[in-house]
This record gives structure tokens, sequence and C-alpha cells, in this order.
């Protein structure tokens, strides 16, 4: 290869996610940016998609399903009948999902217009979600269903691997044998696979890049990756393939199967800058394949695991500005799968994806991959370089929703960038992934959400005490209760990560914690969550020391393809399994405000134990009195209007209202000066104690009367806040 830089192709195979790119291409092509290197990226899930939901695409879709004479169920023989219904209107709703349509919404949401299949039957009174206003809301999810129709068809009809946000997920989980998965790569093309491939040709042709880098970050992402690269060294045998992401950092630490290179020419783990940088500079000839960065090969016909690069992995002051263009970004689709608020925004409006800090500041969780890099390799950047990064992805996007994808991000950090927002007078919208920590008290909250902060998104895991203990989560039930109220009472959603199936999790526990699950959301703190099994993975604490926990690893010899997740045996002896489907059904209908009076029991075909948790459980938590006089060294703010003095009181212009505030003049007079000083506009943030200091020397009396007097509550009311 030439001297000069290689031409390089990001790619991220099918299928990650309808309304947003996944974030993996544009950070690396963002870091590129940095170095002067010039990349490409696509979304190669989208461009199938939209190939596929388009009025030529169902055409060749439903002549194929005819063609192939496969006998088809009876919700499939309804939709071959309906074809033409679905032909004419696909166009219109693929347009009206991304949002460029909008007056479709009418006759949508008036059910006459679209075919409907079985997906619709779990639509009955969709007024109490949408109300009677709701019209493009319950419209998106009225299309999100015929979608799912469409997919149900072609999982039945022509492709069983096909899902919106996975494709071929069983052949990439669990996979410590490359077998089946290579059996299926030397089958012909799937219907689904065809589109994939010419999509891709076209990319290559256009491109004509020197290394293609493929990112899968999920078990569903690996199967098309694998049918990409094949694909690549079948025609086009002089680009290299590089292959990284979620799944191979987890999955493929210990690599011995050579077959995976007759698909990849490169396999890198961890961050990926520095390998990326490395591998670049050995395709051009200027390093030789031994001082590659934690990157897999095949040489002379072995695995090898090449580390023998000096160079450290890159800053993260200096991984750049994540880089959206060459993805079509008008062209997502914004789905409502379920008529949950806190849920639907996985799925609902584009969003910009950017990392608060490297890895996970906590990074004890038991259950956790914690001794990877990913989590171990805690770095935080500035806010200010943060915000920056934001306006500048504003800017390139025209977009200010952001999703900040950290594994938990840091609550002072979290502080920080809100400051920093409200003092450049930025309007960002956004939510984040956290821990319940008792440090996101009622004013933090208060503050988070004048930043744009409008949902969090947190591991509650087992609500039980012992097992929270046992899973080093550093938090309890009432813990969790009190900062997710915290939360809600700022008008910020929140949503809980739950587990079952913990090592020597009981019946009762399980019971147990479906019951404060149920309790959190009848109280109104807690607004979605999602029900997983416990799985063993080989780089948590519990898969390095089973004894300590009480289990015992069925397939301890790792095989040569995937070693992450173990099988493991339970010695409670409780089948955690048979709890999975009622756990799930009862939380979807809780979400939906259905069936929180009704008995646990009712939820699951087989016995359970009685709950032993008290009927009021989580409502006595939430009404405990707190200890609300801060610390000296906290942080205090002021974000409301500057005061007006009008005789015996100061008024204060808020956004809805005009308050006026009474108090004795000597304090007035004081206020009007000390809270314009607190505003985030001033050079620097006082601290609790010389603002209570700066109160003593005006000789105003007692602080503590005025703290807790009505007077200062109405200030905190109104944005005086300590942080």
């Amino acid at each position: 290869m030439s001297s000069k830089d290689p031409k390089v192709f990001f790619i991220t195979p099918p299928f990650t996610q309808l309304n947003t790119p996944y974030p993996a291409t544009a950070y690396l092509k963002g870091f590129l940016n940095t170095r002067n290197i010039s990349s490409f990226q696509a979304d190669l899930g989208l461009e199938v998609i939209l190939q596929l939901f388009s009025a030529k695409g169902l055409q060749q879709l439903f002549a194929q399903i005819e063609n192939s004479g496969k006998k088809l169920n009876e919700n499939g023989q309804r939709m071959l009948r309906l074809k033409q219904s679905y032909i004419r209107t696909i166009d219109p709703v693929i347009s009206f999902l991304h949002d460029k349509n909008p007056t479709l919404a009418h006759v949508i949401a008036e059910q006459n217009y679209l075919p409907e299949a079985s997906r619709f039957q779990q639509v009955s009174d969709l007024e109490w979600a949408f109300g009677s206003m709701g019209v493009r809301d319950k419209a998106r999810h009225l299309a999100t269903l015929y979608l799912e129709d469409i997919s149900d068809l072609i999982i039945d009809a022509v492709d069983p691997h096909f899902g919106f946000s996975r494709y071929a997920e069983r052949l990439g989980r669990s996979a410590s044998s490359f077998q089946e998965l290579h059996e299926a790569l030397n089958t012909p093309l799937t219907y689904i696979d065809e589109l994939l491939v010419e999509v891709l040709a076209k990319k290559i042709a256009a491109e004509k890049p020197d290394l293609v880098a493929i990112t899968a970050p999920f078990p569903g992402n690996l199967y098309s990756a694998l049918r990409c690269g094949q694909w690549i060294k079948k025609h086009h045998p002089a680009i290299k393939v590089a292959f990284g992401g979620g799944y191979a950092n987890t999955e493929l630490r210990s690599l011995q199967e050579p077959r995976v290179f007759e698909f990849v020419d490169f396999i890198t783990l961890d961050d990926g800058e520095t390998p990326l940088l490395n591998l670049l500079e050995h395709l051009k000839g200027s390093r030789e394949l031994k001082d590659l960065k934690r990157t897999f090969c095949l040489v002379e016909g072995k695995v090898t695991y090449l580390n023998g690069s000096k160079d450290a992995d890159v800053k993260q002051k200096d991984v750049g500005i994540p880089d959206y263009s060459d993805l079509p970004l008008d062209k997502y689709l914004s789905v409502i799968e379920i008529a949950n608020p806190m849920h639907r925004l996985w799925s609902d409006g584009r969003w910009n994806k950017l990392t608060l800090a490297h890895g996970c500041y906590w990074g004890k969780c038991t259950f956790c991959d914690i001794s990877l890099s990913y989590i171990k390799d805690y770095e935080a950047t500035t806010a200010p370089m943060l915000v920056d990064r934001i306006e500048a992805m504003i800017a390139q996007t025209g977009n200010n929703g952001f999703h900040f994808v950290d594994e938990a991000a840091p609550p002072a950090l979290m502080r920080d960038v809100a400051i920093e927002i409200i003092r450049r007078g930025l309007t960002v919208v956004w939510w984040t992934n956290i821990r319940f920590e008792k440090s996101f008290t009622k004013d933090l909250c208060q503050l988070l959400v004048r930043s744009g902060c409008i949902a969090v998104s947190g591991g509650l895991e087992v609500a039980s005490d012992r097992l929270l203990e046992l899973i080093d989560k550093g938090v309890t039930v009432s813990q969790v209760a009190q900062v997710a109220d915290h939360f809600t009472q700022a008008g910020i959603l929140v949503h809980a990560y739950l587990m079952y199936g913990f090592p020597t999790q009981t019946a009762q526990e399980t019971v147990d914690s479906l019951e404060v699950v149920r309790q959190l959301i009848e109280n109104g703190v807690m607004h979605s969550g999602f029900w997983h099994q416990f799985a063993l993975t080989a780089h948590s604490p519990v898969g390095l020391n089973p004894d300590a926990y009480q289990i015992q690893i069925l397939n301890p010899e790792p095989g040569r393809f995937a070693n992450n997740d173990l099988e493991h045996a339970d010695p409670t002896g409780t089948d955690h399994a048979k709890f999975s489907e009622g756990l799930k059904k009862s939380l979807f209908n809780y979400m939906h405000g259905i069936g929180l009076d009704m008995p646990l029991q009712e939820w699951f075909d087989f016995k359970i134990p009685r709950t032993q948790i008290p009927k009021n459980y989580i409502s006595r938590i939430l009404t405990q009195k707190e200890d609300t006089f801060p610390k000296p060294t906290a942080k205090i703010v002021w974000l409301g209007p500057t005061p007006s003095k009008v005789k015996k009181a100061l008024l204060f212009s808020l956004g809805r209202e005009e308050v006026e505030l009474e108090v004795p003049e000597k304090l007035g007079i004081w206020l009007t000066n000390a809270l314009p000083a607190l505003s985030l506009g001033t050079e620097k943030t006082g601290s609790f104690a010389e603002f209570q200091a700066a109160y003593s020397d005006a000789g105003l009396g007692n602080f503590d009367n005025f703290w807790e007097g009505e007077i200062a509550e109405e200030l905190r009311e109104m944005g005086l806040l300590v942080i």
C-alpha cells in the first residue's frame, strides 16, 4: 500500500436503532478528524430498512413471498390479501415517521387508513395514553404497530433472523463455538442479506476505501457484520477489513478460532482510537505487524494477539468531537413502541450521543464486567470541554437533544455540566444513565432539570437490601426510593433496570422485589423499567470468583470463539426462568397504570409466596423527613430572576407568573444585591458558608431561623439552590 493515509470506511451493520445512529463510528470519525485523516461512515441498518420499507421494497417482498409458495399462518395470509393497502400506504407512513408529513397523523389516528394485522390486537383505548389532543403521538404509535406487523410477516415468510434492533441475535449470543455461525454464513444469502450486500456494494463502489472498519456493539450485529466482511473479501480482496466494538470487547478476548478470519482481517479490542491509528500506520507501511495495539489477526494460519505498540490510549480530552456527517440524520424514524413517556425515549427522537466520562466511577457491581477497560478505566472530562462539544454537535446536526451514554454519569460532573449549560444560555434536552446516589438531592435535581434534563435511567437491579449488598451496588431500596422521588419532584422521568435470578436469590425475594417495583410505580417515583434475568459473565466478580457466590460454573472450559457468557447452577434450586413471563407482564401493565391493585399472584400461572413487603413500605419511606441543612462547602446558586423592590415586598417576574414576596425592609435590600451575585452569569459560584457569613455580616439576625423559615423556602422554590 502507498505511503499516503489509507481511506477508511466505517460501517454500522444491521440492526441497532431506527431513531438515531449508534455513536461508535461518529466517535472514531471525530477522532480521525483531529489527525487530519479523512473517513466516511454509513449506517447500513437504516439504509436496508429504508429500502425494504418502501413501495418498491414491499412490492418485491410480496412478490418474493408469493413466488416462494411458503404456507403462511392466518395473520400472514390476511396481510397478503391486504398487500395493495400496504404498498399504497408505506411511503407516506415513512415520510410521517421522518417528521416530514405531520398532517397524515389525523387520518392515521382515526384508524381507517392503515391496514391492521395482529399487532393491533393489543390496541384498546388509547385516549388514556395520548388524550384527545395527542394526535401525532397516537399516530406514531399506530404507525409503529403497522411496521411491526410487516416485520412479523418478514420473520414468518422470508427471514426468521429479522428484527428492527437486532439481526440473527441467537447466532451471536453465547456462541462459544463458531460452528453454527460459520454454517449460517456459508449458506445462500437470505432475503435481508441480499438487500444488505446491494447497499454495501454501492457504498464500496462510491467510496473505494482501503480499510473497512465494522463495529458490532451487540450479538444482534455480529452475523450481519461478518456477512459484510465476507462480501468485501470475496469481491474486493485488496480492501482490508477490521472488526471491533462492544461484542469483540466482551466476547472475543480469548479468541482462538481461525475461521473468523475468513470474514475479517483484524479484530481490535477496547477503545478503538489508538488501535485504529496503529493499524492505519501498518497499512501504509510505517509500522510492523507485531507493533499493533490490542489486535488479533491470522499469522501463518494461527490466531495471534498483537500488542507490541508502545503508544498510549488517547486521553478523553483528545478524542475530538463526534462527527455525524455522512449519516442521513433526517432519515431516521421516530417510533413509539409502547405508550409510556419514559420508555419511548429509546425509540422516539434523534439523540446526539455523547459520553461525559469514560468507564464507571463506582466500578464495584459484582454482576458487571468491571475487570474490562470500558468499565474499570475511569476518566472524566471537564465541563467546559464537554459543553464545547455539545455546542459543536448542535451546530453540526441542528439537533439539541443529547443522550449521555455513560455507564453511570458522575453526579459532580453532571452538576458542573448543568451549570455550564445554564451559564452559556444554551437550550439542550438531555437524559442519561445514573446510579441512585444520595448526592442527587432535591436541589441538584432542580438544577439538572433547569439545564434540560428530562429523564434518567439507573440500576435498581434486585430490589432487596440483602441482594443489593451482595451485588455491592452501594445503595439501598430506601435510598433508591428517595432519590427517585427527588428526580420526579423536579419533573424528571425515572427508568429502572431490574434483575432477577442473582445467585442465592430466593422465590420470596423475587416476589418481594416485584412488590417494591409495584409500589414505586404506584407512588409515582418510577415511570418505567425493564426486567432481565441475571447472566453470568467471565469478567465479572461473580464469574471470576464463583465460589464466593455459591454457584457452580457448568462450562468452565473456554471455547475457541466467544467466551464471556457462562452457564451456572444456583444452589438455592430456584427456577428463576419460570418467573420471567409474570415479571415482564406485570411490569408492562404497571407502566400503563393497569393492575396496580391486583394481587401479585394474578400475574403468574404457578403458586408464588405471599409478599412480605408491607403495603405502605415505599410511601412510608417517602414521607420520612430529610435533613436539609447544607454542608458549608456546598455551592449555592440563584436561578431565578433579578428581584425588584416594591414597598414591603420583592417582586419576582417568573415565566408563568409574578410573585410578590413580603420581606423585612433590611432583608429585602440585602437580597436584591445577594441573589444576583449568586447568578450563574457571575464569574464565581459561592459556597453556602460564604452566603451564611454574608447574611450574618449584614446584621440580619439568626441565619438558621431564616434558612428554615418561609421566606427561604419560597426562594428555594423560585431557584435558590444548594448543590
